[in-house]
Formats: C-alpha cells, sequence, structure tokens
C-alpha cells in the first residue's frame, strides 16, 4: 500500500485542535525559533514521518525534521526520534497534533509486527479489517503494512465480502455468489459458520472463504475439503496467544480487527529549546 498524506485531510486534523486560533501559543513572539526533540517512552515500530511532517508543513514551510530512525524500524524505550526545528509558535501549535499521529500510527505499527512474528515461517498472512479510527482508515492500513501484515479490502468498493445477514437477503449462499458475480467483477469472499455452509460455499466457487469462529479441528477439516479450491481465511476470536496455532492449520489467512480497533497509542514526548534564529 502506498504512502498518501492529503493536505485536505491534515487541515481536518489540524481545525479541531486549533479551531479559530491558538490562544495559549500567541504569547510566544512570532519570531522566536527552537528545535524539538521527539522520544519515544515504549519500545516500539516507527511510522507515520509523512503525517508528522504534514502537520508542520502545513502549518509554516520553514520547519524542518531531521528523522533520527527510519519508517518502520523497532526501537527502545528512550529513543530519541527525531529533531525538529523553526518557529517556536508553530512547533507548539502542531506539537498535539503531529504526536497523536505519530503515536497512534506506531501503535498500530507495532501490534502488526507483533502478529506478523507470532506467524512467522507458517505461509499464513496476517489481514486488518475495515474496524478502523474514522478518519484514519488508509493512515492505519498503512501502518499495518508497515509493521509487516497485510490489508483486507481498504472499504466496500474493493472486494465483495458476503456475510450472514447478505446470505439471508440474497436466499442462499450460491445466489449471494452468483449475483455478486454478476454485479462485479471483484474479488468474490463469503462467510461461512459451519463445514456444512463451507461445502455449500465450495460449490459456488467463491474466491475466497471465510472461516467464522470455527475451532481448530474444524479449520484443519476445512483446509482438506477445500484443497486449494479457495482461499482460506480464520477470523472471530483469535488473538496474539491463539494466532500461531490457527496458522498450523493450514489456512491462508487470519483477519484481526484489533491490529486497528483495540490500539492503544504509545508514549511520545516532544521537549523543545530555544534556539538563535
Amino acid at each position: 500500500m502506498t504512502q498518501s498524506v492529503s493536505d485536505a485531510e491534515i487541515k481536518l486534523f489540524l481545525e479541531e485542535d486549533i479551531g479559530s486560533g491558538d490562544l495559549t501559543a500567541d504569547i510566544i513572539p512570532v519570531t522566536l525559533m527552537a528545535e524539538a526533540e521527539v522520544m519515544t517512552r515504549e519500545a516500539m515500530v516507527l511510522c507515520g514521518q509523512a503525517w508528522f511532517d504534514a502537520v508542520f508543513y502545513h502549518l509554516d514551510t520553514g520547519i524542518t525534521q531531521t528523522w533520527l530512525v527510519d519508517e518502520g524500524n523497532f526501537v527502545e524505550a528512550d529513543t530519541p526520534l527525531c529533531r525538529v526545528r523553526g518557529s517556536a509558535r508553530n512547533l507548539l501549535t502542531g506539537e498535539r497534533t503531529a504526536l497523536n499521529l505519530l503515536q497512534t500510527l506506531s501503535a498500530t505499527a507495532t501490534v502488526a509486527r507483533q502478529y506478523a512474528e507470532a506467524v512467522e515461517g507458517t505461509g499464513c498472512k496476517i489481514l486488518d479489517t475495515r474496524k478502523t479510527i474514522p478518519g484514519l482508515r488508509k493512515a492505519q492500513k498503512y501502518a499495518v503494512v508497515c509493521g509487516g501484515c497485510y490489508n483486507h479490502r481498504i472499504g466496500l468498493y474493493d472486494g465483495v465480502l458476503i456475510k450472514e445477514n447478505h446470505i439471508m437477503a440474497a436466499g442462499s449462499i450460491a445466489a449471494a455468489v452468483r449475483t455478486a458475480r454478476e454485479k462485479s467483477s471483484a474479488p468474490v469472499e463469503i462467510e461461512v459458520e459451519s463445514i456444512q455452509e463451507l461445502t455449500e460455499a465450495l460449490a459456488a466457487k467463491p474466491d475466497r472463504i471465510m472461516l467464522d469462529n470455527f475451532t481448530l479441528a474444524d479449520m484443519r477439516t476445512a483446509v482438506r475439503l477445500t484443497n486449494g479450491a479457495a482461499e482460506l481465511e480464520a477470523s472471530g476470536n483469535i488473538d496474539l496467544s491463539t494466532c500461531r496455532a490457527v496458522a498450523e492449520t493450514g489456512v491462508d489467512f487470519i483477519s484481526i480487527g484489533a491490529l486497528t480497533k483495540h490500539v492503544q497509542a504509545l508514549d511520545l514526548s516532544m521537549r523543545i529549546k530555544l534556539v538563535a534564529s
């Protein structure tokens, strides 16, 4: 997934915080120059440099950033991440928005790295879901890849995922898959909740089948019955402690909503000191 930061989204992030103006930063002379160092208080995978830089660029094109750690690298606690130099007033105005983005995306990438390492060597890929923080869908999807996992569909527009309610409305698994093929050329995935439904789904020939809340034994049976006829994705109540066992059943993918929805922002700090202009 490509890294893309739009002026429009950065403007929205800043407007949320600044509104009609930064009343506190207005006490700082506009000509005063400063340098700030950003440091992590926790071990982490760094992610979100482009969003961090874009915040300050939007405020003041004269602000410069020097990154001390490469995007996607793991660092230990108390590691300096970057130095930022420019107008003290604008550094203070952009501080919280820039850190919010960096700490959230780095947290997402850090969790993704833990899951990627947990299934390493199995051939199974960990996928994210659409359970993302509103307004940060593409940014979090980027962070997942940065951490070593993979993207499921980005939204409702780039893939068909037929779930229980869709099947009920369509009338049957076969009808749902058939109509999806008629309506779109996008990949078709269907969710099943039992071995019987898996058999029905295999007859309908989707591209991928999601095994919802299957036991490990049933996953192994599903892998044997499918025999490569469709990709298999395990989902439901799978976490860091259980994903390795799931991967070893032979499924192709495991989707984990916690990659993006349970993310806990990392503890970053930004300390400012005045410098000669």
